[in-house]
């Protein structure tokens, strides 16, 4: 997850959330968001 810029990271949660993807595979993704403080610019929807 290191090598995601934040845009991508944040862009990836968005698309893994409007395609339903599993719901582990977002908690990762939103795991990563928090540890990066980027929660701000996400909103969840799930």
């Amino acid at each position: 997850m290191n090598k995601l810029s934040d845009d991508l990271l944040i862009e990836s949660h968005s698309k893994a959330c409007k395609l339903k993807l599993s719901i582990d595979f977002i908690r990762l993704i939103e795991t990563e968001i928090h540890r990066r403080s980027l929660t701000h610019k996400i909103t969840t929807n799930l």
